[in-house]
Order: C-alpha cells, then sequence, then structure tokens
C-alpha cells in the first residue's frame, strides 16, 4: 500500500506506535457518535490497528486502511479507508473533532476518490452515513458524490439517541462524473 499525501495531509499505513492517536478520537463519544463502532476501549483500538496493519498487507489489498497525519507536523489527527471487499467499493472517514470543519474531511475523501479512481480504476464508489450526520453527507456532497437513497431503519441508532433504530443515507459516484467535476475545477 503506498502513501497518499494531499496539500496537508499524509495518508499512510498504521503502525503500532498510533494507539494512543487513534485512541484520543476513537474513545469520545462525541467522536463517534454516528459511528457503528465505539466508543472504543484501549483493547479494541489496539485490535483496529493490527487488523488494519494486516489488512493492509494483504496482497492484493482489499482494504486500504488509512491514518491521516499533518504534513506539518506528523501529528495523528483521523484515518480513512477504501474498502473493496463485500460488493461495491466504498469509502468511508473520520477526523478527531479538534480538527472538524477544517477541510481536512475533504482532503480525505477526494484523496480516496483520486485513488480509486486513477491507480485502481473503478468504475463507482460508495459512501454511507447516519442521516442525521450532516457534517459527513455534506462532505460527501462536497467531493461530488450523489445521495441515492434513504433507508428506513436500517442501521442501530447513533449514540445519543433514545431510537432503537436509525435511518441512512447512501450516497454514490461515477468515475465519469469523478471525471467530468475535475475537468471543470
Amino acid at each position: 500500500m503506498r502513501t497518499i499525501e494531499t496539500d496537508r495531509l499524509i495518508l499512510r499505513k498504521f503502525t503500532i506506535e498510533d494507539i494512543d492517536a487513534v485512541q484520543s478520537y476513537a474513545s469520545c463519544v462525541e467522536n463517534i457518535v454516528y459511528m457503528l463502532w465505539g466508543p472504543n476501549s484501549a483493547e479494541q483500538t489496539r485490535e483496529f490497528i493490527e487488523m488494519a496493519i494486516s489488512q493492509t498487507d494483504e496482497e492484493p489489498c482489499k482494504n486500504y486502511q488509512y491514518a491521516a497525519v499533518l504534513r506539518s507536523n506528523g501529528m495523528l489527527i483521523g484515518a480513512c479507508n477504501l474498502a473493496l471487499s463485500g460488493g461495491e467499493p466504498e469509502i468511508g472517514w473520520i477526523l478527531h473533532r479538534d480538527y472538524w470543519k477544517q477541510g481536512y474531511g475533504t482532503e480525505m475523501g477526494e484523496a480516496l476518490l483520486r485513488f480509486g479512481f486513477g491507480e485502481l480504476s473503478l468504475h463507482r464508489i460508495l459512501a454511507h452515513c447516519d442521516a442525521e450526520n450532516t457534517g459527513s453527507y455534506k462532505l460527501m456532497e462536497k467531493i461530488g458524490m450523489r445521495r441515492e437513497g434513504l433507508f428506513i431503519e436500517s442501521r442501530p441508532a447513533h449514540k445519543l439517541s433514545e431510537k432503537k433504530y436509525g435511518d441512512e443515507f447512501s450516497y454514490a459516484i461515477l468515475r465519469e462524473e469523478w471525471d467530468i467535476k475535475n475537468e471543470i475545477v
């Protein structure tokens, strides 16, 4: 798995030394309120990192798991992935709450699309989020993805909800749409 660089980020393979930085966002309810996992114990974070390292070492790689670190100082501020197993290719991301609304998610999302369409020659890429996760679905729209569906009560409700089930948005983008978007920009 190769490293991907953006203007302000380096997307690299996880190392076991990343445990504390990952735990700082993976254990925080505010940070993972819309995730299907967490909040994580230290052991769950270790297991995730070990799994991410193992998956990125597979040949061929079916789940590109990236640690997102700042180019300026090497600080790990989040993670993203491009999963190729289990149906259509899907991207996802998480950022430590201290780095929300600064454009880092957009950089990660665009880098994953560029990698998926450019280097992997994918035809279509999906992303999903809790329907109440405004930040995530606005990010999907900003990187050129279009909403394809709303799935009613299709996932566990978010961590702060009193409901048992929550709704989910499904977004996608075709390689052709990505190419057109990048010709215009």
